[in-house]
């Protein structure tokens, strides 16, 4: 699902170190400044974060808006998209309710939705207030070159405008042929759509509650699934940091 090359990586404090660095040794004080900010975990599964509040998962048109009142200040601390925010909540709140043994945190869709895309804002995309991306997000063509898996066409373009090679598509990266078997409509509007990220969110949820074998509270369930969505330990160590700093409303 997630088969893109990613060279980015946040390297935390490196600017404001240095700054340090020439403080110190122009005024000569050897006393290092203290940063107001929590200890991020590092274990596997991620922390939990914030508990998202009980909702009517039942309820008419965008659940997720139900969600606002938590999302609101992690988005903040997080700088997380806030409809984005929603979504995580939103889908993690659905699988909780609906299937508990899976026990699937939201920070642990964060960190994959934050990998794959940057929260559905991937080169500009921008989030609409349904949960929809615009422009849609598309990976590399999966032709088995530049160390993509080769993936012949298997939705005649359809759902990713390429009807030579599958690509991943939305803020959760799905193939076509993923996206057929677990889409789910989460947004209300009536359809399955992988550039919406309320759609995407909790496909995902349900997706990796599967490859977990229902229970990603675990550090082998939660792993195993992680790598299903894309077989890399590199991969899965990405998640682990992105969703840990989640966990203690950490921007990463």
């Amino acid at each position: 699902m997630g088969v893109r090359s990613r060279g980015w990586r946040r390297r935390a404090g490196v600017t404001g170190l240095a700054a340090v660095a020439m403080s110190v040794v122009v005024s000569g004080c050897v006393d290092l400044p203290s940063f107001d900010r929590p200890d991020i975990p590092d274990g596997i599964p991620p922390g939990a974060g914030t508990p998202q509040p009980y909702i009517d998962i039942n309820a008419p048109g965008r659940t997720a808006e139900l969600m606002r009142g938590w999302a609101t200040p992690i988005a903040k601390s997080t700088g997380i998209p806030l409809v984005a925010l929603e979504a995580y909540g939103n889908a993690a709140e659905i699988q909780r309710q609906q299937h508990p043994e899976c026990g699937l945190a939201w920070t642990t869709l964060a960190g994959i939705a934050g990998v794959e895309s940057k929260h559905g804002t991937h080169h500009g995309t921008r989030l609409a207030a349904n949960g929809d991306t615009s422009p849609p997000i598309r990976g590399v063509s999966l032709d088995g070159t530049r160390g993509n898996m080769r993936i012949h066409d298997t939705d005649g373009g359809a759902l990713d405008g390429d009807s030579t090679h599958d690509r991943a598509m939305g803020p959760f990266q799905f193939i076509p042929e993923t996206w057929t078997r677990y889409g789910v409509d989460a947004n209300g509007d009536g359809k399955a759509d992988p550039d919406n990220i309320d759609d995407a969110a909790l496909s995902a949820a349900r997706y990796l509650c599967v490859s977990s074998g229902g229970d990603m509270t675990t550090p082998n369930g939660w792993e195993k699934a992680v790598k299903v969505y894309n077989n890399s330990m590199a991969y899965v160590l990405d998640v682990r940091d992105h969703a840990n700093a989640y966990s203690v409303n950490v921007r990463y």
